[in-house]
Formats: C-alpha cells, structure tokens, sequence
C-alpha cells in the first residue's frame, strides 16, 4: 500500500531554515551568539516563563538544574520507571539515588497515586516526564511537592506546547527542561532549552554552562566549576526559525493524531488516551499491543511494509546498569511501564505526512 518507506522520524528543514544556519556560518560568530538569546527570548514568550537558558542538548538540562538545587550524594530523586534513559542518567550523575515510581498504563505518565508512597526522608525532588509529547497530571505533582517540600523538575523534553488547564508544561515546576533533538517539534541537531521563573536559578545555570564564567567588573571571573554546555549560534539559528511556526507544526500533528485514533481499529492495538483538562503534541504516537503479539514480529512486520517502526522509551529498572545497581523485581513492581517498554510501538507522526500516507499505514496495522 505504500510507495516508498516511511521513516519513523524525519525533521522538516526549509530553505529559511537552511538560510539562517548559513548566514551565522559566514558572519563567523558560531559560539553562543546573538540567535541564542532570539531564541531563549521566543521560549520565554511562547512558554510564559520568566526566564530560558540554551544548552548543549536536553540531558545537560535536566543535569544542570540538579546541579543548581544542590542535589547530590545521599538525596533521593523520584523519576517515572518508563521513560527515556537520560531521565535518570542525570540522577546517576550527581551522585543522588533513582527512586522509580510506575505509570499510568493508560498515559504513560507517571502514575501521581503511587508517588507519595515513594516519598522519604531523603527525598528532594521529582522530575515527572510529560511522556510522548502528552502532559502529565503536573497540577496534582505540584500539590504532592508542595505538600512535602520537594522540587520539580519537569522533563518536558518531548512535550513543547502541552498544557494543563491551558498553562504550559514547563513552567509549573521549578525548571522545565526541553530537547531540541531531530525527533522533536523542532531541533537544532543537537540541543536544549531550560525554563525557570527563578532568576537566582537562572543566573546560575548561564554560569554553569560557561565554564563557571561571571562578568565582574566588566572582567571575566571564574566563580565556579563550570561545564562547556553552551549551544552553538548556528544551531539556535535553526531551531529559533522553526519555533516561529511551532503552532501549525501542533496542529499538523493533532490532524495526523486524529486520522490515527479514528483509522486504527484492529483490537489488539489499545490507542493512547488523552485525559481532560489536557492535550497532546505528538512527539510520538505510541500504542500497546495485546499479550497474542509479540513486539519483534510486529516492528519486522511494519518495517517489511515500509513503515519505520520501533519501541517507544525504556523501563529503566530492566536497563543493565540500573538492573545490575538497584536489582529491582521491575516486572513485579512496575508492570505497567514493563508492559510499555516490551508491547509498546512507536509509529510514524511527524508534519511532513500527510493524512493519505497515516491512513494507509492505520490500515496495515489493522491487519497484525
């Protein structure tokens, strides 16, 4: 039914787009220039938060607001047990203590009934992921950290433009960390955006990221141990023209999504739930498969049909490192993000679709 193969991801680049990373490469200012700052500005505005600080890429975020919180050896930190890795990568790298809590068979999302069980007296912070793109219960998070004196961190990396209650994810917690990778809305290759509307927090962070650098007295001043997490000029040129038409990039998608969820009636596929009072950008359309398949056969049998398929993020307990350090019973104590990450598929949904093509390929899986 298909032509040609359709990949699972594929960032829609134009000649604007192109046009804007080659005039910063010839004015030669390729470091941290002025396009940076164009597009921390468009996030803040977009987004509502106070301030917006680019990095490296969306780990170097999540790492960095760790760092500036204190967060290390001895504290505890709650994460989703289902999500990309980094989310606890980052946790690892201050020396703190991955505390994984189940999700939500239905969202993906962490699971809030389950988080305050999770809570001790080492605990200092959550970072709840707003998973494939859909925003995750963050008003009832915020209430559980307010209630117990912990930070939040959101991991937003795949969510820009989700809402609750028509706020934006990113700017409920005390940061909001946002990717920039190929697979996302918009990238810039490589990168991330960090949001927080404290301008302590903030000013920190664009001195982390800077070698500890801090203008003093018109001189460089190295104030801290810092990192080299800055965002080159020309990749902020990229992703600052693609923000601008973020919106009908959001809408595509929902158009996409929705040819998806009315199409896809085979009922051994369980279809991705939107709660009220919520939405969802579609970083990923990532759907469940019944005990009757198995994942390897169902992703050969989609690529063998020229749709570029694969599982969608990771029960971390179950990764090697976490499994060997943790030796967690991860089937046992977290089945719903064991059942996302071993029956779970990720199909294609990006803007440069069309309706026809997610149609067809709706109809492909209608016959696993």
């Amino acid at each position: 039914m298909l032509s040609n193969f359709v990949p699972l991801a594929s960032p829609d680049i134009n000649e604007t787009d192109i046009n804007n990373v080659v005039n910063v490469l010839k004015s030669g200012m390729l470091v941290q220039g002025e396009n940076v700052g164009l597009l921390e500005n468009f996030f803040s505005d977009y987004l509502g938060a106070a301030h917006a600080s680019a990095l490296s890429n969306g780990t170097s975020t999540l790492h960095l607001a760790l760092v500036t919180l204190g967060i290390g050896p001895g504290d505890e930190v709650i994460v989703p047990a289902f999500s990309y890795v980094a989310t606890a990568n980052v946790v690892e790298l201050v020396g703190a203590k991955c505390i994984f809590v189940d999700i939500d068979e239905n969202t993906f999302n962490i699971d809030v009934n389950k988080i305050k069980e999770a809570i001790t007296p080492n605990t200092k912070a959550i970072i709840p992921v707003h998973e494939f793109g859909l925003a995750c219960d963050i008003e009832s998070i915020m209430s559980i950290a307010k209630e117990h004196k912990l930070y939040v961190i959101e991991d937003a990396a795949c969510a820009l433009g989700a809402t609750q209650n028509n706020k934006k994810v990113g700017t409920f917690g005390d940061f909001g960390s946002f990717s920039l990778h190929p697979r996302k809305s918009i990238t810039s290759g490589e990168g991330g955006i960090l949001t927080t509307n404290n301008s302590d927090y903030s000013a920190q962070i664009k001195i982390l990221r800077n070698h500890g650098i801090e203008m003093q007295d018109g001189k460089m001043e190295f104030v801290a141990a810092g990192y080299n997490y800055r965002m080159t000029d020309f990749q902020a040129a990229l992703a600052h023209s693609q923000i601008q038409r973020l919106d009908n990039i959001l809408k595509l998608k929902q158009a996409l999504a929705d040819v998806y969820l009315s199409e896809i009636k085979n009922p051994k596929i369980t279809l991705p739930v939107v709660p009220e009072g919520r939405n969802h950008t579609w970083q990923t359309f990532h759907v469940l498969i019944d005990d009757s398949l198995q994942q390897s056969e169902v992703l050969e049998f989609l690529r063998n049909n020229k749709i570029g398929a694969n599982y969608g993020a990771q029960c971390i307990p179950a990764m090697k490192y976490y499994k060997e350090k943790y030796s967690l019973d991860y089937k046992e104590k977290f089945p719903n993000a064991y059942k996302a990450y071993t029956k779970g598929v990720a199909v294609p949904l990006y803007e440069k679709l069309n309706e026809d093509t997610v149609y067809k390929i709706s109809q492909i899986l209608n016959t696993i």
